[in-house]
């Protein structure tokens, strides 16, 4: 790796300079979007290698290609990796991202035209949960249920009143910006009820499944579940699939040759070696102080008068009304915590009257603090950085401060890898 990254520095010093600039970035300020994290040492190692120069479409035994000795060898050790840390009874490791995995699911198991239930955007549902511009939502009919604000509750009795004149195919619970759990039981009864197949997106908390801090909709009898192996999983970018043997040569089918053609064999490595890395001690743990962090984090935030979306969290993250608390769109509020540092995300908040471009909020997570080694009483220290700069967002000394503290801060807990 080093003398690699001397060659780039030799032949493309533009290209090196962001590198190391980026580098710089990650390791002086704090990450709490809650979809990024810091991946795992090895799977930088495993990115960067001879694993990228392989073609490998086919799965393992069934290649259209010669040569594929170890790439059978990674993908299987994979895929049965998944298996045993998710429990499941088939997992495809070639998605190249979580919204392919998505589509897979959908393109593979459904008809042009079917109805799928699924969440509202605004309320915490993803682009490929059927929002309007999604292609998805072109192809298929989605109707959409939606939660209380004031605490994240789902009125089950209106789920089971909307599909039983929908008669959906798919029910699809999962999310990309709700703080609370999921109610996987009164989904799957409901699904039952009209026939439907049960899908989770469990692309955000997949790792805090795999680190048992929470449920698993596999247990509760969940036909398939899809997550990215990034996010709280901290490996590589791409997409796992997990389902029922019933389903598996369907979801194969449609991965490839579906929908791609040959997989990131790259990846799929950073994958198996993740997998490994999950099933520790130490990856629990990790899983069980995400939990505690944001649980933390959300209390400070509440205690400092920043109203929070469904009134705080459940899971890994948090949704802040930045124009209730602080009078600041979210476009703003993650312009002035950029200028300390705090690396946040704006957000839509349910029914947000402001467009997606400067919507009512922002996201915060604690995976990537928690990778860092962050506990509790930092989480405290956080809270009242973000509180105090946006009740402040024009006083340029203030921030400048802040930034001095936020880096001198973060010089405590080395980035892994870095």
């Amino acid at each position: 790796m080093t003398d690699n990254l001397s060659y780039l520095e030799e032949n493309d010093p533009a290209v090196f300079t962001a590198l190391k600039g980026e580098e710089q970035r990650q390791k002086s300020g704090i990450e709490l979007i809650p979809s990024e994290n810091y991946t795992f040492p090895e799977v930088l190692a495993t990115l960067g290698s001879v694993f990228t120069n392989k073609y490998s479409e086919g799965y393992p035994g069934r290649r259209y290609y010669g040569g594929q000795e170890f790439t059978d060898q990674i993908e299987t050790l994979a895929r049965e990796r998944a298996k045993v840390v998710f429990n499941c009874e088939h997992a495809n490791v070639q998605p190249l991202s979580g919204s392919a995995m998505n589509q897979a699911v959908y393109l593979g198991l459904l008809e042009p035209g079917d109805t799928v239930m699924a969440m509202d955007l605004s309320h915490g549902g993803h682009l490929t949960h059927g929002a309007p511009v999604s292609h998805m939502g072109k192809l298929f009919n989605f109707v959409r249920y939606v939660t209380d604000p004031s605490d994240g509750s789902i009125d089950f009795n209106q789920v089971r009143k909307d599909a039983l004149a929908s008669k959906p195919k798919m029910i699809l619970c999962g999310y990309t910006s709700y703080p609370r759990d999921v109610d996987y039981a009164a989904f799957k009864a409901i699904a039952d009820e009209v026939g439907a197949l049960t899908m989770t997106d469990a692309s955000h908390f997949g790792g805090l499944v795999a680190g048992g801090s929470m449920r698993n909709p596999i247990d509760f009898g969940f036909d398939v579940v899809t997550t990215t192996t990034h996010k709280s999983l901290r490996g590589p970018r791409g997409g796992l699939i997990l389902c029922t043997k019933k389903l598996a040569s369907k979801i194969d089918k449609s991965v490839f040759p579906g929908l791609q053609g040959g997989p990131h064999m790259n990846a799929v490595a950073a994958i198996a070696v993740t997998l490994l890395k999950a099933q520790t001690d130490e990856f629990k743990q990790y899983a069980h102080q995400v939990l505690s962090n944001a649980k933390t984090l959300a209390t400070a935030l509440i205690e400092n008068q920043t109203a929070l979306v469904t009134g705080g969290t459940d899971n890994h993250m948090m949704v802040l009304n930045t124009v209730e608390s602080f009078g600041l769109d979210g476009r703003m509020a993650e312009e002035v915590l950029d200028k300390v540092n705090i690396t946040t995300n704006k957000q839509i908040i349910p029914d947000d009257p402001n467009p997606p471009l400067r919507p009512s909020g922002i996201r915060i997570g604690t995976p990537a603090a928690t990778t860092r080694g962050m506990v509790d009483a930092d989480m405290q220290q956080l809270a009242q950085w973000i509180v105090t700069c946006l009740q402040n967002p024009e006083d340029e000394a203030l921030l400048g401060q802040t930034r001095d503290e936020v880096t001198a801060f973060c010089e405590r807990f080395p980035v892994p890898g870095l």
